[in-house]
């Protein structure tokens, strides 16, 4: 055997240093591993990186502090595959932290870097981590711009045909945030997206599936992107989708998106053609569709045929739709089916396919929410008006009236929204609430603390008012009283529909008088200052209809009514037709008050007892009752002329002032006893008078006090006019036997002419002495108001004044119109042969009746001497 010899390992190159292991337990020091030169160090370090950040988000907080970002980001586009593997694992993981988004949206490189790790010929494990920081990137919305800008959506959709579920996971959970952007939606169209996307409804992993139904849920609120999915056919896939019961957890979200695309027409027919509508109806609520058992009846046929009982050929490819459908997945199908409600083509698809008797059928659901949300389908599809019908035929009013009653606002809400649009024009569905006992819940909900709910029953109660006879029923039910509280509401929707449901019931005197004693009025005036147009509308309107008569027109007068219309009719912006209704109507209930302010009476204004002329009064002038202008003191301004022909009241004595005035005649008769039979030696004869005097007049004042003290509390009593009470005795017995309107006019104005100190030349009106005598009959009434049957030299507006009661009195069409400077006329219309009864012609033409100077002359009212007549 031959000598062994040793054989001699080859020397390492001198030049070289040895292999060192280097075991660091310090975040820092693999920090400062990363600027190593070489490959190796630098691919351990990151992957050190990797491990350690993956542990919690406090981890990613040190490495940010201790700089590691920029040379990861920098190792992140290394020329060596697993040092560029490695950072940018951990790089991906690290933008989870905001702190560390933060830092990298501040550098310029950050997100092409990202964008350049989605290169198809990168590995799988960097497309999952770069998809990774682009997803947690783009849930900033700078980073969104960026990314955009960076052409990032065409690798994100790119990735999304990988094999590997996690690259696919992170790819649609960022463009799915993408989307949150209108102009992604448009790139991930542009870059053929949709495809991809709705190919990941179909993964095995539920998480994708529900992302991609995310990202599918923002893309389809573009209508192109709609119209894109239309192109690929793929809508009946949602129905699929929905129709299979171990999708559940995601079948909200498919619904969501078929939402969305049920928007448009187009789609609606699509899916309609498809079959896939019905199928949908019918599945919401647990009911095989027509077509499965027609389907089924074909096998139970045909199995029959081959003998094959008990099988009853069921189709396993074409499964029946899911029993027991979550009470999610129904609520939202309603808000589908609610949202493509909106347009008016869809309703009538909707209508065809009997969507109504769905949702009628989960108002009897047991989850407040379903029940919720089929009222507000309902609320929808009532706009169409097949649909009102057809609901109130499929017994749906019924349900709605008995949800209205259980204790959930939501519920109510809905509920009587869907009641409020059903009775809107359909007396029919009007009159089945009643039947069935609605009308007192309807009320009821007024006084609920949802505002929906409230300002729904205003309208439902509205829309009930229309029919004469469910209005007195409701009426009689105390619909009045309970309209006095909504209307203190702050809710600006609220305000107005109790205001219009106001308006519907107050119009008889009995339901008016209901309102004003309930206090229903200082709430409606308060409401005329809204700031919001269409409550100051329509409770304008409500005071239109509250001054129908003149005792609600005061009402509304005291609390500033007239005051508030008038202030609005001078604002640019606040004015409205309504307001303008108002207000002429306020002065039409209120002559007084019109006469002051405008200066005009019509024909159709017929002058009454109680009417009172002020004068002309100035902007911002209040105008008073005639109890105020009777408190007043005496004062050198023109009289208030008084209208009042009713009979004089004769003040009955009340038993204690009977007896106030017998105790003061039993005391001036014994005094005047005492004087004369009083000792004369206790008092001087003058002493003994002089205090018999003192007592006297003490005694009288005190009767006056008594006297005035009682006056006080009693009733206002207008000043009556006896003389106006001839006048009218007379002017009937006179005027109004004659046979034609123009003998009757002109006789009435000598009448006037002849009460009033009679005709007055032309020139010679200043010197008629008119003002002294009507201040005499102020002193001697110790009042400013003068019935107008006391003057008896009168000028124009005098004259004018009682030419126009009388002739209201006899039913002589005429007009009252106030000048400047006292001047005052009255205009008639009669035809040029009105001498003729009964052959008159038209049209008529306009005269004014001179009442001063030839009293009876008719002027023309366009001519000159009428302008003369009416100018000083």
């Amino acid at each position: 055997m031959g000598k062994k010899i040793k054989k001699e390992d080859k020397a390492p190159p001198e030049d070289v240093f040895d292999a060192l292991l280097v075991e660091s337990h310090q975040a820092a020091t693999v920090v400062l591993m990363l600027e190593s030169p070489e490959e190796d160090v630098l691919a351990k370090a990151c992957e050190a990186i990797y491990k350690f950040v993956e542990k919690c988000d406090e981890n990613k907080k040190v490495l940010l502090d201790l700089g590691a970002v920029d040379p990861l980001l920098r190792l992140a586009q290394c020329e060596d595959r697993i040092v560029r593997r490695n950072a940018s694992m951990a790089l991906g993981v690290m933008t989870a932290h905001a702190e560390v988004r933060k830092c990298l949206r501040k550098r310029e490189e950050a997100v092409p870097a990202f964008i350049a790790l989605l290169a198809p010929e990168e590995d799988t494990v960097v497309h999952e981590f770069a998809a990774l920081g682009l997803s947690n990137m783009s849930a900033d919305f700078s980073s969104k711009v960026t990314i955009q800008e960076q052409d990032g959506m065409e690798p994100l959709i790119r990735c999304l045909a990988s094999h590997d579920p996690d690259v696919q996971k992170n790819s649609i959970e960022a463009i799915a945030l993408m989307l949150q952007d209108y102009q992604s939606r448009t790139a991930v169209r542009e870059w053929n997206g949709l495809e991809p996307i709705m190919h990941l409804m179909k993964s095995e992993y539920a998480i994708i599936q529900e992302l991609a139904l995310l990202a599918l849920i923002r893309a389809t609120q573009d209508a192109e992107n709609r119209a894109a999915l239309r192109e690929l056919e793929v809508l009946r896939e949602f129905i699929e989708f929905v129709g299979k019961p171990e999708y559940n957890d995601l079948h909200v979200h498919a619904l969501h998106v078929l939402s969305n695309c049920l928007e448009d027409p187009e789609s609606m027919e699509q899916i309609r053609e498809s079959g896939g509508l019905q199928r949908f109806v019918a599945f919401i609520t647990d009911v095989t569709p027509p077509e499965e058992e027609t389907k089924k009846e074909k096998k139970k046929d045909k199995g029959k045929k081959k003998g094959d009982e008990g099988k009853g050929g069921h189709d396993k490819d074409e499964p029946g739709p899911p029993s027991n459908t979550l009470p999610e997945v129904k609520r939202h199908a309603c808000i589908a089916i609610a949202r493509a409600a909106k347009n008016a083509e869809n309703r009538k698809i909707l209508h065809e396919t009997e969507a109504e008797k769905m949702l009628i059928l989960l108002l009897g659901h047991e989850d407040p929410t379903v029940q919720c949300a089929a009222a507000q389908g309902l609320g929808v599809m009532c706009e169409n008006l097949l649909s009102k019908e057809s609901i109130g035929q499929w017994e749906g009013i019924e349900p709605l009236l008995k949800l209205i009653k259980v204790d959930n606002p939501d519920l109510k809400d809905a509920c009587s929204l869907a009641l409020a649009n059903l009775t809107t024009g359909n007396m029919n569905n009007c009159h089945e609430i009643v039947n069935m006992g609605g009308i007192v819940p309807l009320i009821d909900l007024l006084s609920e603390t949802k505002e929906g709910a409230i300002s729904n029953s205003a309208i439902i109660l509205t829309n009930m008012a229309t029919d004469e006879g469910m209005r007195s029923e409701i009426q009689r039910l105390g619909v009045i009283p309970a309209l006095i509280e909504p209307l203190k509401s702050s809710s600006t929707k609220v305000q107005s529909k109790v205001c219009l449901a106001v308006a519907s019931y107050v119009g008889d005197y009995d339901s008016r008088v209901e309102f004003v004693e309930a206090g229903g009025l200082p709430p409606l005036i308060a409401l005329l200052q809204s700031g919001n147009d269409e409550v100051r509308r329509s409770a304008s309107w409500a005071v239109t209809v509250c001054s129908v008569d003149e005792k609600t027109a005061t009402e509304i007068m005291k609390l500033g009514g007239l005051d508030i219309l008038q202030e609005i009719q001078q604002s640019s912006t606040r004015r409205n037709g309504f307001v303008d209704a108002a207000f002429e109507r306020l002065l039409d209930s209120k002559l007084s008050a019109k006469y002051a302010l405008t200066g005009q009476l019509g024909s159709s204004n017929l002058i009454f007892d109680g009417f009172f002329d002020v004068g002309q009064l100035r902007p911002g002038t209040k105008f008073l009752g005639l109890e105020d202008y009777c408190k007043q003191e005496v004062n050198q301004k023109r009289p208030v002329l008084l209208i009042n022909a009713e009979p004089e009241q004769i003040k009955d004595l009340t038993p204690s002032e009977a007896d106030m005035m017998k105790d003061s005649s039993k005391t001036s008769v014994s005094g005047k006893t005492s004087r004369t039979g009083r000792d004369s030696k206790s008092k001087s004869r003058a002493a003994r008078e002089r205090e018999e005097r003192q007592r006297e007049e003490e005694l009288r004042a005190q009767l006056l006090r008594e006297e005035e003290a009682a006056m006080s509390s009693q009733p206002f009593v207008t000043p009556a006019d006896p003389t106006l009470c001839k006048y009218i005795e007379d002017v009937q017995e006179r005027v109004l036997p004659l046979m034609s309107t123009k003998y009757q006019v002109i006789a009435l104005a000598e009448y006037v002419s002849d009460k009033m100190g009679g005709p007055i030349a032309r020139g010679q009106l200043a010197n008629f002495s008119y003002e002294l005598p009507i201040s005499q009959i102020k002193y001697d009434l110790k009042s400013n108001v003068i019935p107008i049957g006391l003057i008896k030299t009168g000028i124009h507006y005098h004259r004018a004044l009682l030419f126009k009661a009388l002739a209201d009195r006899i039913a002589v069409s005429c007009s009252l119109m106030r000048g400047e400077y006292n001047r005052s006329w009255n205009e008639v219309m009669l035809t040029d042969d009105d001498d003729t009864p009964g052959a008159p012609k038209f049209p008529p033409k306009s005269y004014i009746v001179d009442l001063i100077h030839e009293p009876g002359r008719l002027m023309l009212a366009d001519s000159n001497e009428a302008e003369q007549y009416k100018r000083l």
